[in-house]
């Protein structure tokens, strides 16, 4: 009879860890942009890059600001501020950190997907994908239905900052000035 009951617990801790995904509540310590924050997770803060999607750039040292990158930046911001609860998921097909050691998970407000919010208005892209993750289909669908709206960096009007704009002008410039020395030659 102990022969049994210890089967049936072993069996226990062998096959619920396959069937349900680990979640952690967790608070808010800082937004970074708009695909990353700082999280207190166990106790300790840590960095946590949201799963499966990019967002555009924020300005950092001599990287550029990437059209609508302030504006994802404050969405994930607002949302991760005035959240109620705020939940960690992380994936069985994914690694648990990225190669900067940020922690990679599902990031669910309110019990709402945070990645699917981003992508289905247009803020994020899904991107960064090295295994069959868990909603991937879900980022897919609403990623083709920002593209067909053409929202956010979808769109064909690209937000005008005082960076693209000297980068537009520069590259006009040389792509004028080639043309002319070819045509010397």
């Amino acid at each position: 009879m102990k022969k049994y009951i210890l089967l049936i617990i072993f069996s226990y801790f062998l096959i619920c860890p396959q069937v349900q995904a680990e979640t952690v509540s967790v608070k808010l310590k800082k937004c970074v942009d708009g695909d990353t924050a700082r999280f207190i997770i166990n106790n300790q803060e840590k960095s946590t890059r949201f799963l499966a999607i990019n967002t555009p750039e924020l300005k950092h040292g001599n990287q550029k600001e990437e059209p609508y990158g302030k504006e994802a930046s404050n969405y994930t911001c607002k949302k991760l501020k005035n959240a109620k609860k705020i939940t960690l998921e992380f994936d069985k097909n994914s690694s648990s950190e990225d190669k900067y050691g940020r922690v990679l998970a599902w990031v669910f407000v309110d019990d709402e997907l945070l990645q699917n919010t981003l992508v289905k208005y247009g803020y994020a892209e899904v991107a960064y994908l090295y295994g069959d993750y868990k909603y991937t289909s879900l980022l897919k669908k609403s990623q083709k239905l920002a593209q067909k709206e053409k929202l956010k960096i979808w769109s064909n009007n690209k937000e005008i900052t005082s960076d693209n704009l000297v980068d537009e002008i520069l590259d006009r410039l040389f792509n004028y000035i080639r043309k002319e020395i070819k045509s010397m030659l």
